[in-house]
């Protein structure tokens, strides 16, 4: 162990430099400290786990170290087992403490924290770790809640500034394995731009003039992509804050002309955050129904169904686009999202759990809180949300009624005219052959006839909603997870 003192800031979800409480927990410190990034092998083999994720945090990663050049620093990437790096970092230095923010992640990521709090506890270190957006650990009800997030989102931002530090490199054996360098460096210039700055720009934008439609196009799969914020992907790896989000937008000068849209945007930050809670205090979320009583609800197996779905070929436009744009891009705006989900698990008859890790791979702004949650909400497996089932033929007359989205996304369908765009089955065979598509063998008939997969599905969920099982666990859902004030 080397004699000199020092301190470790673990960046997990908090890739950023600015309004960011370990770093300024560590700079008042007044001895050096190491800035860390560990890619932990067991969380990289977690099936949430996409290349694509990898892909935005080392990006964002390398944008950090850019800023923190001038300061003689950077962060100091590890890959292994996160128990064996903290055994190794607090034997060959004289760690003193570890300054980190909390994480809402899953299970897996949760054990590997109480693992390394032991390995820190028995060196007699201190593992400070900070809440995250108001967020809060260890409550076990929602009394008092909205409340401290308002205060929270409300006090004075950490302005981070950094001394310059001279501390070597210090050389290990948990370097980035060349598969993993080569996955992590090739990132598609069809995702959104990784890093600090670009959050900040994307934000700016939103609020200077993107956003004056915000609330008007949110439902729009093709207007959304330009008038939502687009930052969901940088605060879901913490390149922004929350509250850095909410002050700046609800004190921007352009706030009282658009208080509508911009209103509903401060809304749905409460709601990420309010999402997120809900997976703090139960991430049971992730592998089981949240009301047990639908462990009891049958579902089909269809194989077959479920690789249409994932691979955009189940015959409904609007789904299949959805998908096809998600795999390329990253996004999709949030009522799209429900309408996969909906597709899945009503007229498919499929158990949510075998899309849920489908399509946390492919949201480039895959947060698990939100994820898991939301997606037994649209399943229809918390007892006490309202089940939606989203017809996908209303949703693409209602949302994309001249078919462009569709057609940037199923060039089979390219010269489909209007009236048959959003159920191309309805054509006849000269129809077809105008539009020089023949359903069934350029693009698929539906699999699922959509009136009576409709039927069947509004009938199970909503019959199962009495069973004894399902009231009782809502009662106990109620009381644990209801804001109350």
């Amino acid at each position: 162990m080397t004699g000199q003192a020092i301190n470790i800031v673990w960046l997990k979800r908090d890739l950023r430099t600015q309004n960011h409480a370990p770093f300024e927990e560590a700079e008042k410190q007044n001895i050096p400290y190491r800035v860390i990034y560990i890619f932990d092998e067991k969380l990289i083999q977690h099936p949430d786990t996409s290349s694509r994720h990898l892909q935005f945090i080392y990006h964002s990663i390398l944008d950090m170290n850019q800023q923190l050049q001038e300061y003689g620093r950077k962060v100091e990437v590890f890959h292994g087992d996160a128990v064996d790096i903290f055994e190794y970092l607090t034997t060959n230095e004289h760690v003193v403490n570890v300054y980190s923010y909390q994480e809402s992640g899953v299970k897996h990521s949760w054990d590997i924290d109480k693992k390394v709090s032991h390995l820190l506890t028995e060196k007699n270190l201190r593992w400070k770790e900070f809440a995250r957006d108001g967020i809060a650990r260890g409550i076990s009800n929602r009394k008092g809640w909205d409340k401290n997030w308002f205060v929270t989102m409300n006090k004075p931002m950490i302005e981070n500034t950094f001394s310059f530090q001279d501390l070597a490199v210090l050389s290990h054996r948990f370097e980035l394995s060349k598969e993993l360098q080569k996955t992590i460096e090739n990132y598609s210039e069809n995702y959104q731009p990784a890093g600090e700055r670009y959050a900040w720009k994307y934000l700016k934008s939103f609020v200077e003039k993107r956003g004056t439609k915000y609330n008007l196009l949110i439902s729009k799969p093709l207007e959304s992509r330009t008038s939502c914020s687009r930052i969901s992907t940088y605060l879901s790896w913490g390149n922004l804050s929350i509250q850095q989000a909410y002050q700046f937008v609800k004190n921007h000068p352009n706030y009282n002309e658009n208080k509508r849209p911009f209103g509903a945007f401060l809304t749905r930050l409460k709601w990420h955050c309010h999402f997120i809670q809900k997976f703090e205090v139960e991430c049971e979320y992730e592998t089981d129904c949240i009301n047990r009583g639908y462990e009891l609800l049958e579902r089909s197996s269809n194989e077959d169904y479920l690789k249409a779905w994932k691979e955009g070929v189940t015959g409904y436009p609007l789904v299949d686009a959805c998908m096809r744009a998600l795999k390329e891009t990253g996004w999709i705006n949030f009522r799209m999202r429900a309408m996969l989900v909906s597709f899945l698990c009503h007229y498919l008859d499929q158990d949510w759990r075998k899309g849920v890790y489908h399509l946390a791979n492919y949201f480039l702004d895959y947060e698990p809180g939100i994820h898991y949650p939301q997606f037994q909400m649209q399943a229809g497996t918390t007892g006490i949300n309202t089940v939606r089932i989203y017809n996908p033929v209303k949703q693409s007359k209602d949302h994309d009624p001249n078919g462009v989205f569709i057609k940037s996304w199923v060039p089979e369908l390219a010269n489909v005219e209007v009236q048959h765009i959003h159920e191309p089955w309805e054509m006849t065979p000269l129809e077809q052959q105008y539009c020089r598509v023949t359903i069934g063998e350029d693009y698929p008939n539906p699999i699922v006839d959509l009136v009576e997969s409709g039927r069947n599905a509004r009938t199970k969920i909503w019959g199962h909603r009495k069973n004894p099982e399902v009231r009782l666990e809502k009662e106990r859902i109620l009381r644990t997870h209801t804001r109350r004030g």
